[in-house]
């Protein structure tokens, strides 16, 4: 039931993703919001759903799958995972989430809208404010962390994280080369 559609480039600093996934939007909602069922997925942590709210998320990525794989070289600063804060800038369950993205002096905004559509439900993930030496990075991470995601609601196990990573960054990078 997986839909995948390419990432769209909506402004030099704006990537966005779409995804078909098995409904209803109450329980894709819970994915997003609910500490243990996004540590499946993306990163775990406690969540107020409340405009203001600060939290945290663990991303251990070699724990996204029953098979882990260390990461590359390149990401070994990633091996035991990393914690990262953020904070709500706008929630309205089930349909609509924003949140702050990572890096504290200027962070990045990522907004996740859930639509019906019959049974299934579309989960549209628009990450703004991105600086161009991240986006090819965060378009690869997006990219997997959805595929989890859409495993994990099709009940199916996730590929390894990293070595689909890898793989995708290099083509998202083979997209900005002039």
């Amino acid at each position: 039931m997986q839909s995948q559609s390419a990432r769209q480039v909506l402004a030099p600093d704006t990537i966005r993703f779409e995804r078909l996934l098995p409904g209803p939007v109450e329980r894709v909602w819970s994915y997003l919001v609910d500490s243990d069922k996004r540590g499946q997925w993306l990163a775990s942590g406690s969540m107020e759903q409340r405009v203001g709210s600060e939290f945290q998320l663990r991303f251990h990525h070699a724990q996204l799958s029953q098979t882990p794989v260390p990461p590359p070289e390149r990401f070994k600063a990633y091996e035991d995972g990393v914690t990262s804060t953020h904070r709500v800038l706008a929630c309205e369950p089930p349909r609509l989430l924003t949140i702050t993205w990572a890096k504290q002096d200027d962070p990045s905004e990522v907004t996740f809208e859930l639509a019906p559509v019959g049974a299934q439900v579309r989960l549209v993930v628009t990450h703004r404010k991105l600086k161009p030496a991240d986006v090819a990075g965060t378009s690869g991470g997006w990219d997997t962390h959805l595929d989890v995601l859409a495993d994990r609601l099709d009940g199916h196990l996730p590929q390894p994280f990293w070595p689909v990573f890898s793989h995708l960054l290099a083509r998202y990078e083979g997209l900005q080369q002039p």
